[in-house]
Parts: structure tokens; C-alpha cells; sequence
């Protein structure tokens, strides 16, 4: 039970309504399940009595009964609301429902449920307590303590625990086990300020792009345990080309600010700069052994790069870790980029056959945009409420 209701949300007393918690609902031939899940969901009204509970089915023109038996439960909750439109994927889906529930149903929160039975509504009053302690975002997690996920293949556990260890490091939500949930309570006003032209709008990649934009936006964000287990009836709508726009997804949900990657660039160029410039300064004018005077140049460029980097590049971000936390955070992941670059170049080189030049320019490429990516939301991450 929500213990402190003034605290779950910011209530305008002036208009003399019940603030509105709204549930977005995607549905494709849910008839085996959603009954059930709309019923769970409007059974905690006489719960929360202060709430008003809304739910918006948005159905991408289901082949089934789903959308005749949302008509028929209509005729028992008032406040259940349904939105079609054409199949264009989850992304796309939930954006509609946002924009609609936001527009249309003013909700000081918004729940992203699915309504095939893995997210269980019993858990609802867990995620508004939550809320209450002054969290912005609640995530039912599958990979925090106390969660479980019974039902997952051992490829299916190893590919989601790659996929949020990417979206951790390169979209900025460190803190956060799991990224690609789609059991959420979100307040309203972030969910306003959210740019979702800017998200991925077909597949499930959209769940870990929303979740780096409300963290990007100061949401404060916390984890629940849930446990996933197989859907109640129906077929998964997870498909291969929905894994593979999540891969190709991951890069985006670091370049948030052209202008710091650009800066980035710049400032990595004048490394290379530094490092030939003193390389041939130390060999040729003072002497030094070939193979001593990289070490020396190679430290040298990473000292410049660091500097200018956390002076110009990121100067605005408000940074609250020390300069010699930023310092080592920086070295561990330019040398993690120089493995990165060396592996790739012997990839193209040796194994596929490329120029040596062509496949150097490769592992260059490759590194230079994952070494701005983690330095980007790790070293030089942006705090909350910073520009």
C-alpha cells in the first residue's frame, strides 16, 4: 500500500480530480490474455481510492477476438480506452499510446505493461510505493536480486546479459541491471519532456532507447525483482529482425550531442598529432630507443587528449567524480579501445584479407567511436539537471 500519497505525485488540487494513473497496453492477437490483464489491472481501484485507474489498449488491427473482447469489457470499465492502427511494431505502438494516454487521459503516471501475462499485476502497488519514496522511473527487473526468469534458454540469458551490459555502458544507464524491461511506471512530466522522434520506433529496441532518454532527462530511476515467466497463451512477437535493430540500435544511445562528438574528434586528432610529433622528437633529436619512445609519445597524446577533453569537450557537463577518477576511467577505456583497434585491424588484415592501410583505418574507426561512446557516459557522464 502507497504510504504517502502526497509524495507518489504532484496533485493540482484546483481542478478537484482524482489524479489519473494511465496503463499503456500494446496488444497483437491477445485474445487469450488480455481479459485477464485488464480485469487484474482495474481490480486495484478500490485499492487506491485517491487514484483514478485508466487503460489504454492500443492494438495494431489484431486478427483475432482481441479487439471485440476489449468492446465487450468496456461495457464493465468506463475508464478502459482502445486506439488501433496499423502493425508497425512496439516502438511505434507505444508511442501512439504515449501520445494519446498524455494527450487525452492527463495521467500523472504511466505504466508500460505487456498483456500476455508475464508482467504481474499484483506487483502494481510495489511500483507505486516506489514512486512514493521519489523515484521518477520503476523498472520490473528480471536480473536484480530476487528475480527470476525461469523459463529463459541458457542463449536467450546470455543474450540479454550482453545486450544490457552494451546499453549500460554506451547509452549512460550504468545503474541499471535490466534495460530492455517493458514492465515500467513512468511519471507524466518526464514522459512529456521525452524526445520520441528521436527513439527507435519498430521493435523492442525501443524499451532500452526510452529508458536512456529519461535517464538522459534526470529521471531518477529505480529496480524492482519480478519474476518473467513464459507467456500465459498466444506466440512471442520476438523476432530475429527485432534482435538485430536492437544491436544496431546500441550506437545511437550514445551520440545524444553531435557537437561533443566532434569536439571528441578533433581533440582525438590532435592526440594523433602529439603522439608522431613527440615520437619523432624523441628518436630523432634526443635519441631515444624506437622502442622506449612510444611509450613515452603514446602517454603523452592520452595526458593531452584527457585534459582537453575534460576542459573543452565535456566543460559544461557537471561532473560530480574527482579529476583522478576521470583520469584512470579514461586510460582503462583508451587502452581497452587500443585492443579494440589492434584486434580489428588483424580481423580485416589477416582474416578477411583487406589492405593493411584500409583495415587499420577500419580498427581505427571502430575504436575512436566506442572509445567516445563509453568516455561519453562514463568518464564524462551527465549529471542530473545539467545542460
Amino acid at each position: 500500500m502507497v504510504k504517502n500519497v502526497a509524495r507518489l505525485m504532484d496533485i493540482n488540487s484546483s481542478g478537484g480530480q482524482k489524479p489519473c494513473i494511465s496503463f499503456v497496453l500494446p496488444t497483437f492477437n491477445e485474445e487469450a490474455n488480455i481479459r485477464e490483464c485488464v480485469e487484474s489491472i482495474f481490480s486495484h481501484q478500490n485499492q487506491f481510492k485517491q487514484f483514478l485507474i485508466k487503460v489504454l489498449v492500443v492494438d495494431d488491427n489484431s486478427s483475432d477476438n482481441t479487439q471485440e473482447i476489449v468492446m465487450e469489457l468496456k461495457e464493465t470499465f468506463s475508464e478502459l480506452h482502445m486506439i488501433t492502427g496499423q502493425k508497425k511494431g512496439l516502438g511505434d505502438a507505444y508511442k501512439r499510446g504515449f501520445q494519446y494516454s498524455l494527450e487525452q487521459l492527463d495521467p500523472e503516471l504511466v505504466f508500460q505493461m505487456d498483456s500476455d501475462g508475464q508482467h504481474d499485476p499484483s506487483l502494481i502497488p510495489e511500483f507505486l510505493e516506489l514512486i512514493s519514496q521519489g523515484n521518477d522511473l520503476v523498472i520490473g527487473s528480471r536480473f536484480v536480486e530476487g528475480s527470476s526468469t525461469p523459463d529463459f534458454s541458457f542463449r536467450r540469458r546470455l543474450i540479454s546479459r550482453v545486450g544490457n551490459l552494451l546499453v549500460r555502458y554506451i547509452g549512460g544507464a550504468r545503474h541499471i541491471k535490466d534495460c530492455t524491461s517493458g514492465y515500467r511506471a513512468i511519471r507524466a512530466t518526464f514522459l512529456k519532456d521525452c524526445d520520441l522522434s528521436f527513439l527507435s520506433t519498430r521493435g523492442y529496441s525501443f524499451q532500452s532507447s526510452l529508458l536512456c532518454e529519461l535517464i538522459w532527462r534526470g529521471a531518477k530511476a529505480v529496480e524492482t525483482p519480478i519474476k518473467f515467466t513464459s507467456r500465459k497463451g498466444g506466440d512471442s512477437k520476438l523476432s530475429f529482425q527485432d534482435q538485430i535493430e536492437f544491436i544496431i540500435n546500441i550506437p545511437k544511445l550514445g551520440f545524444r550531442n553531435a557537437k561533443d562528438f566532434i569536439k571528441y574528434s578533433i581533440v582525438g586528432f590532435s592526440g594523433v598529432l602529439v603522439n608522431l610529433g613527440l615520437y619523432a622528437v624523441l628518436t630523432r633529436i634526443f635519441g631515444f630507443p624506437e622502442i622506449i619512445a612510444p611509450l613515452i609519445s603514446i602517454e603523452s597524446s592520452l595526458l593531452s587528449n584527457f585534459f582537453l577533453n575534460n576542459f573543452w569537450t565535456f566543460k559544461k557537463r557537471e561532473i560530480t567524480s574527482s579529476l583522478y577518477k576521470r583520469f584512470l576511467q579514461f586510460h582503462i577505456v583508451s587502452g581497452g579501445a587500443a585492443c579494440l583497434n589492434y584486434f580489428t585491424f588483424l580481423f580485416a588484415f589477416a582474416v578477411i584479407g583487406l589492405h593493411d592501410i584500409f583495415a587499420n583505418l577500419i580498427g581505427i574507426s571502430v575504436a575512436a567511436i566506442l572509445n567516445y561512446l563509453i568516455n561519453s557516459n562514463w568518464t564524462w557522464k551527465k549529471e542530473h539537471g545539467s545542460n
